[in-house]
C-alpha cells in the first residue's frame, strides 16, 4: 500500500482558507496531512478541518466525516503556533507537546500519534513547528535552542523504539532550518540569520548523523539545489525561486527506505498562493 503523506505550514489557517487551500485538499486529500501555524483557537480550527474533511469525501478518499481522524493541539498564546493532523487511516493513540516544556511559548508545536494501515503497518506521526528564532534576540533564540533540546530526547526514544523492532517514525513540519547551503537560495548572505546559524543546523547534523534519521526528501531529491519550500512575502523572492527549505520529513531508516517519490507543491505564482510555504507530499510503499 502506497501511503501519502502531507506537511504544511498554513500561515495561519483562516488566511488558507480565504486564499483557496480547500482547492489544494479536495485535489491530494493525502492519506496523513500535517499542519504547522495553524495560529486561531479551538472553536476555528474545529469549523474549518470540518470543511476539510468535506473535501476529503468530495474528492472520494473517503465515504464520510465519520472516518476521518482530526487532531490538533492549539497554542495557549494567541495567534501563535499551532499544530493539527488529519487521517483517514486508524488512529491508535495521540500525544500532545513534549514533556519538559510547559511554557505557553511551547505550545502548539508539537501533536504526535500512532497510525496503523489497513495492512496493519504501525508508524508514529508527528506534525512539528520549531520557533523561528531571531538571531538579533536572546531570548526567542533560547527559546528555540530549548525545544531543540527537549525534541532531542523524543527523537531517541523513537529512535530507539524504531531499531528494537517497534513502530517507525516520521517528524513532519516547518523546523525553521535550513541544513546546508543547498536549502538556501543565499547562503553567504545569511550565514548571520536565525534558521541557517552553525549552531541550527548542527542540530540536523545531529538528527542525521548520532539519531539516525533520514531527511527523506534530500534522500529522494539527491544533492541539488533546493528545491525550496517557503519564500518571503518581501519583494520578488517567490517570483525568483530566493528560498529556503524549512520544511521536512525525518524519518527512522526502515520507513525511509519505503519512500519512493515527493512533490513540492509550489503555487504556479505568487497570486495564487494560500501559503508562504509550498506543501511537501512524500509517498511511502509500505
Amino acid at each position: 500500500m502506497t501511503v501519502s503523506i502531507a506537511t504544511s505550514n498554513l500561515n495561519g489557517i483562516r488566511a488558507a482558507y480565504r486564499k483557496g487551500v480547500r482547492k489544494w485538499v479536495s485535489e491530494y486529500a493525502p492519506d496523513i496531512w500535517c499542519m504547522q501555524e495553524v495560529r486561531a483557537p479551538q472553536n476555528v480550527v474545529d469549523s474549518i478541518i470540518d470543511d476539510f474533511c468535506d473535501d476529503y469525501v468530495s474528492s472520494g478518499k473517503t465515504d464520510g466525516r465519520e472516518s476521518l481522524h482530526r487532531l490538533n493541539e492549539v497554542c495557549k498564546i494567541k495567534g501563535r503556533a499551532g499544530v493539527a493532523l488529519v487521517s483517514d487511516l486508524q488512529i491508535l493513540d495521540v500525544r500532545r507537546g513534549l514533556d519538559g516544556l510547559d511554557e505557553d511559548v511551547d505550545t502548539g508545536r508539537w501533536i504526535e500519534a500512532d497510525i496503523r494501515t489497513p495492512q496493519g503497518y504501525e508508524i508514529t506521526v508527528a506534525s512539528v513547528y520549531v520557533h523561528a528564532g531571531n538571531s538579533s534576540d536572546l531570548e526567542k533564540m533560547g527559546q528555540k535552542y530549548r525545544f531543540l533540546d527537549v525534541m532531542l530526547e523524543r527523537m531517541a526514544q523513537l529512535r530507539d523504539a524504531a531499531a528494537k523492532g517497534g513502530k517507525q517514525a516520521v517528524l513532519c513540519g516547518d523546523f525553521n532550518i535550513a541544513h546546508t547551503a543547498k536549502d538556501i537560495k543565499n547562503a553567504a548572505a545569511n550565514e548571520t540569520s536565525a534558521g541557517f546559524l552553525p549552531q541550527e543546523r548542527a542540530y540536523v547534523d545531529k538528527w542525521l548523523e548520532e539519531y539516525e534519521f533520514v531527511d527523506v526528501m534530500r534522500d529522494l531529491a539527491g544533492d541539488i539545489q533546493g528545491p525550496y519550500t517557503w519564500w518571503s512575502q518581501r519583494g520578488r523572492a517567490f517570483d525568483n525561486d530566493t528560498g529556503w527549505r524549512l520544511d521536512y520529513q525525518f524519518a527512522t531508516p526502515e520507513l525511509a527506505a519505503s519512500a519512493r517519490s515527493f512533490v513540492i507543491d509550489r503555487a504556479h505564482s505568487y497570486d495564487s498562493r494560500w501559503s508562504d510555504h509550498a506543501a511537501l507530499r512524500i509517498a511511502y510503499d509500505i
